[in-house]
C-alpha cells in the first residue's frame, strides 16, 4: 500500500463518534439493546453525547424523518441532584414518534418502553429570536394539551448514565397527545394534579406541575435558549413534551395506561 492510498485510507475511517452512533442505530433497527455507550464517551463528554445524538439526527433527516418537536427529560431537581447535573436535556420528536390516542402501540416499536405524564406545548409561532424571554414563549404557544411520552432506551437493561441518555436521543422512545387543546389563559400549570393509571383503574403514578422545574413553562422556555445555542431553533407547529410530572413505570403488552391532569383532560396509550 502506498503513502497516498493509506492516508486516503486513514481519512476514510468513521470517528469514534460515529460508530457509537451506529451502534444506537442497530439497536433500533434490530430491536437488540446493545451495552451502555458511556466508556466510548469522551471523558463523558455531555457535549460529545449531544454530538451522538445529531449525528444520528442528521442520519434520520437525510432518511426521510420529519422532525416534529422536542422533548425535555431531567426536569426534576432531585433527579437533576441524584445525576449531578444542573440542567435538564433534551431530544428529537420525529413524525412517526407520534401514536393516537388510545391506538395500540405495535410490541416492539419502543425498546424496554415505560410510560410517564407530562403536559405538551404546541407552538404557533418561531422562537427563533436571541434570548427568548418567558413572554415570548407564552406569546409563541397556540395549546397544551396532557400527554403520554413512552421512553425507551437501546441501552440494555436501562444502565444508563446521563451520557448514556443524552446521546440515545434522551431515551426517546413514542408519544401520545390528548385531543383536546386548551389556550394558556386560565390554565393553572403550576398546581394541577396529575394521575396515571393503568388497566382496571389502579393508580400507579401522581404528581404536580410544579414538579417540572417548577412549573412547565420554565422547562419550555430552557429549551427554547437551549435550542437557539445549538442552532436547531423551535418552529411553528412544534410539539413540546415539557418532562415528567410524577415517576415513569415499565409498560408491558396488553397495559393501557391513562394520564389525567386537572384543567386538560386525559389521554390514554395502549400496548399491543
Amino acid at each position: 500500500m502506498t503513502a497516498r492510498s493509506r492516508q486516503a485510507t486513514q481519512t476514510a475511517a468513521p470517528s469514534p463518534d460515529t460508530l457509537t452512533a451506529l451502534s444506537l442505530r442497530e439497536a433500533y433497527r434490530t430491536g437488540i439493546p446493545c451495552a451502555p455507550i458511556r466508556d466510548l464517551v469522551e471523558a463523558g463528554d455531555v457535549q460529545a453525547a449531544y454530538g451522538i445524538q445529531e449525528i444520528n439526527t442528521q442520519h434520520w433527516l437525510a432518511a426521510g424523518r420529519r422532525l416534529v418537536g422536542r422533548k425535555i427529560g431531567l426536569t426534576s431537581l432531585a433527579v437533576q441532584q441524584q445525576l449531578g447535573v444542573d440542567q435538564p436535556d433534551f431530544g428529537m420528536l420525529f413524525a412517526d414518534m407520534a401514536a393516537c390516542d388510545g391506538d395500540p402501540i405495535p410490541a416492539g416499536a419502543v425498546l424496554q418502553p415505560k410510560a410517564e405524564a407530562e403536559i405538551a406545548f404546541v407552538l404557533e409561532r418561531d422562537l427563533s429570536i436571541e434570548q427568548p424571554t418567558m413572554a415570548d414563549v407564552i406569546r409563541a404557544v397556540a395549546y397544551a394539551t396532557v400527554a403520554i411520552e413512552v421512553v425507551g432506551s437501546r441501552i440494555a437493561n436501562w444502565d444508563i448514565k446521563l451520557v448514556d441518555t443524552v446521546a440515545d436521543n434522551a431515551s426517546s422512545g413514542m408519544f401520545v397527545l390528548g385531543n383536546t387543546p386548551f389556550a394558556l389563559n386560565g390554565l393553572d400549570l403550576r398546581d394541577c394534579r396529575m394521575q396515571m393509571l393503568r388497566t382496571g383503574g389502579d393508580v400507579i403514578s401522581t404528581g404536580v406541575g410544579h414538579a417540572c422545574l417548577g412549573h412547565p413553562l420554565n422547562a419550555t422556555l430552557w429549551l427554547a435558549r437551549k435550542m437557539i445555542e445549538v442552532g436547531r431553533p423551535l418552529k411553528a407547529g412544534d410539539v413540546i413534551l415539557s418532562g415528567a410530572l410524577g415517576p415513569m413505570v415499565a409498560a408491558k403488552p396488553g397495559d393501557v395506561f391513562e394520564a389525567q391532569v386537572t384543567g386538560l383532560g386525559s389521554v390514554r396509550a395502549a400496548f399491543a
